[in-house]
């Protein structure tokens, strides 16, 4: 294998001054890292593990108990996933845990699971935002959005109660094949008509 310093790395030091085969050695290292983003993911959820933040059960088990309610009942395998990932942003946005879910899953997955989870913080709020001197009927505001339904769902029937330690709760390996799945190519990007036209460069050599 190469070392890390050794690999091909582009001339410029300012952006403007970048040549094309600068910017196909960039490409060609965008792909080798992206394809790695599940594991990124199933390491970053690990860090959830052990980190209780004062509640009946760890973070990790949580989100795998959240995902096991929601794979029980029926849920397709995105779905499955956007449950599991609900609150990996817990470690980085103390302030915005969702929307930071949201970031992460935005380019592979539908906008219904997409706004389900960056708005699923406010949704949950009707538990215990009053003890805090806020707004608990602030999800009200979203009455007539078309996902109201599917995130207040979501929350009552998978996110509110995946805090019981002797609760159902699968291990991570067994949803590690539908993280995978739905991250292996986006479906929404700024950058998928590349990656699109480089996918189709590789068959094509492949096959010529």
């Amino acid at each position: 294998m190469m070392a890390l310093y050794d690999s091909p790395k582009a001339a410029f030091t300012d952006m403007a001054n970048g040549t094309a085969e600068d910017w196909q050695i960039i490409a060609k290292e965008f792909g080798e890292f992206a394809a790695e983003l599940p594991d990124r993911i199933m390491t970053h959820l690990n860090l959830l593990s052990g980190d209780f933040g004062g509640f009946p059960v760890d973070r990790l088990t949580h989100c795998l108990q959240t995902a096991t309610f929601a794979y029980r009942d029926g849920k397709d395998e995105e779905y499955v996933v956007c449950a599991l990932l609900h609150d990996i942003g817990d470690t980085l946005g103390s302030y915005n845990h969702a929307d930071v879910a949201a970031v992460l899953i935005e380019p592979f997955v539908s906008e219904e699971n997409h706004w389900m989870i960056k708005h699923h913080a406010i949704f949950q709020g009707y538990y215990f935002f009053h003890y805090l001197n806020m707004d608990r009927h602030m999800r009200d505001a979203f009455q007539d959005h078309p996902y109201f339904e599917r995130t207040l769902e979501f929350v009552t029937k998978y996110d509110s109660p995946a805090f019981d330690p002797k609760g159902d709760t699968l291990p991570l390996t067994f949803f590690e094949p539908m993280i995978r799945k739905v991250f292996a190519k986006p479906v929404r990007s700024l950058y998928k008509p590349a990656q699109e036209k480089m996918h189709r460069a590789t068959v094509d050599a492949v096959q010529n």
